[in-house]
């Protein structure tokens, strides 16, 4: 099953290092993982998605609770929450390619926020299973690069996750 498991840790170094660490020593596969400051700079927000079952994921919950850097620990797929991810998608754009790739970012509701003679730099959000649909709506051969944020979320209603 997957998880999106979000987790408030001390923003200092190695703080990262050691949450990872407690996933690889136990042979463990961190799909996406995304850090960044909340809005109080000490602490950090980080949001990892892995796969297994509920048994396990739990268990990996009580170990990074047993971490001194660790503030809070949820697992977002226990509830409902809401969940993006950002990807970056530099695609050829030349001739009659420019107004179809332009058709395909309007379905997808992207952007195009960076444009040469021969490509498009597109911007995409939504869940994971948009932003693979959008890559194979379009001709694979079109595209030049790809970058992915990985998953980030925050639970529905009056759950949070704060200090």
């Amino acid at each position: 099953m997957r998880h999106i498991i979000s987790i408030l840790l001390e923003n200092e170094a190695g703080a990262l290092s050691r949450v990872a660490g407690l996933f690889s020593a136990r042979a463990y596969n961190i799909e996406s993982l995304t850090v960044a400051p909340t809005e109080d700079p000490s602490v950090s927000r980080m949001t990892l998605v892995t796969h297994g079952s509920d048994d396990v994921v739990e268990q990996i919950t009580k170990q990074l609770n047993k971490l001194i850097e660790v503030v809070k620990v949820i697992d977002l797929s226990e509830g409902e929450h809401i969940e993006r991810e950002l990807m970056l998608i530099k695609v050829k754009a030349i001739g009659e390619m420019r107004e179809e790739m332009k058709r395909m970012v309007d379905i997808f509701r992207g952007r195009i926020i960076g444009v040469t003679d021969s490509t498009y730099v597109v911007e995409l959000t939504g869940n994971g299973a948009k932003l693979d649909a959008f890559i194979e709506a379009i001709d694979r051969s079109l595209i030049l690069e790809t970058v992915r944020t990985g998953a980030c979320g925050i639970p529905r209603g009056e759950r949070v996750l704060r200090v």
